[in-house]
């Protein structure tokens, strides 16, 4: 049996909805979809406490990054000893997973060399493009292909609800509030799949920091909470520490807060949830 290590959330989450759940045998720190891999060997861990507020979390990651340290590391060997036929990393941010540069330090210790898979999804078509890069490396080709075409058809499914709806809701999508980020990558396609018009950024460009004052100007008619790699009792925490008068002029419209932890922070199949989550937010 083909032997998986991955090294982020979505990659764990390809593997088990192509069917190849038993295929695991080590998991990032951050893998928790499906609940059966939390019993899995963590093969990373991170430099920053979760547990701290985001405002010193990003103080953390910014030191890490000056210091040229990544804030992400993999047990060289922890995965050395489990032997992986096939090790899935990414290369999109630096912040959540390990990097390209800490992913070619490990498998140039490994003998035998494993397979290589290096996600880099931008937008969904990228997220289905890599639905395929796991598919082959896994011999499910044909696996992958039905699962990019159910994933398809249910974002139709999602798209052709608002459609009934007279009005489009301006947008703001913020997942980081201290300081604010808006969402960026995939995020602006699912909001307009939900019917919204997504006014803090275009398909495709990454999430980026804004001041409050620049994001009120943007006037949004929701602004949405989904932040990354929280759910939303932590949301709702940092959110309520949010104090400051210019926040106020974004915050104080209506706000929707969602678990971005689970939906929009992982480029995997349940990016057409976050499109489902967000029409009935905008929606009702």
């Amino acid at each position: 049996m083909t032997r998986v290590v991955s090294l982020l959330p979505a990659a764990t989450e390809m593997v088990a909805a192509l069917g190849a759940g038993r295929t695991l045998v080590g998991v990032s720190h951050e893998c928790d979809f499906p609940p059966e891999v939390r019993a899995l060997p963590r093969v990373t861990r991170t430099r920053v406490d979760p547990a701290e507020p985001s405002g010193m979390i990003d103080r953390a990651m910014a030191a890490a990054k000056q210091a040229g340290v990544s804030p992400v590391e993999i047990d060289l060997e922890l995965v050395a000893h489990l032997r992986p036929d096939v090790l899935i990393g990414q290369a999109v941010c630096q912040v959540c997973a390990a990097g390209e540069a800490e992913l070619e330090r490990v498998v140039a210790t490994l003998m035998p060399t494993p397979w290589v898979v290096t996600l880099q999804a931008h937008t969904l078509a990228g997220m289905f493009a890599d639905i395929t890069k796991v598919g082959d490396a896994l011999e499910l080709r044909d696996e992958a292909e039905e699962l990019v075409a159910g994933l398809r058809y249910r974002l139709r499914r999602v798209h052709a609800g608002p459609a009934r709806w007279p009005t489009v809701p301006r947008v703001l999508v913020l997942e980081w509030l201290d300081p604010p980020y808006v969402a960026g990558h995939w995020v602006p396609e699912l909001v307009a799949l939900a019917g919204g018009q997504d006014v803090g950024s275009v398909p495709g460009e990454p999430s980026r920091p804004r001041s409050w004052v620049e994001l009120a100007a943007l006037v949004p008619d929701v602004v949405v909470v989904a932040l990354c790699g929280f759910d939303v009792p932590r949301a709702r925490t940092e959110l309520a520490a949010v104090r400051s008068d210019a926040a106020a002029a974004v915050l104080g419209r209506r706000v929707a807060v969602i678990d971005g932890n689970a939906y929009t922070s992982r480029p995997g199949p349940r990016l057409v949830d976050a499109a489902a989550v967000l029409a009935r937010e905008l929606h009702g």
